[in-house]
């Protein structure tokens, strides 16, 4: 009895789809998506210390929602099925490292972010905190300059923002 390669490949391959899907795996993105699911209203809280950095973590937010949630971004809170409020609950900068000089030479960037959020249609309000890290050095001999400052607030925010899809989704237990 001569099976074909061909029939082999085919029993394999819908082997392979009915396990993996017998097994139940979903990414975590099924369930963020399912939780931000309708019109969003992403509300800001602008932090009087860093205000630019305010607006940069909303846009980042912005864009996880549209890209890899596909929410659709509401500038009317009315027409909003989940309300988002963003604020920097805080922002520093430590020296890690001194020269033999005593320099600052290495610096670390620490942001955290406060999420809350909460869709209309069953009420509970859910909440949670990001924190994002960002270590830089400077020239020797140089003070840190705003510049430098900001590029990485920016930095740690950016990686807090990134860790804000995952707590969604474990959210979306609770």
């Amino acid at each position: 009895m001569h099976i074909s390669k061909t029939l082999l490949f085919f029993v394999f391959t819908i082997s392979i789809a009915f396990f993996i899907n017998a097994c139940g795996y979903k990414p975590s993105t099924y369930y963020a998506k399912k939780e931000m699911e309708g019109n969003v209203f992403v509300k800001l809280d602008v932090s009087l210390e860093d205000p630019r950095n305010s607006v940069l973590v909303k846009d980042a937010v912005n864009k996880i929602l549209l890209q890899k949630l596909d929410s659709k971004i509401v500038n009317d809170r009315n027409r909003a099925d989940v309300i988002m409020n963003l604020g920097i609950n805080s922002v520093s900068i430590t020296t890690l490292q001194y020269d033999e000089e005593g320099y600052n030479k290495l610096y670390k960037a620490e942001v955290v972010i406060k999420v809350e959020y909460f869709r209309k249609d069953d009420g509970i309000k859910k909440s949670f905190i990001v924190d994002g890290e960002y270590d830089f050095s400077i020239d020797i001999g140089t003070t840190l300059t705003d510049s430098n400052r900001f590029d990485a607030i920016s930095n740690a925010s950016t990686k807090a923002v990134d860790e804000i899809l995952s707590k969604i989704a474990v959210a979306s237990f609770k």
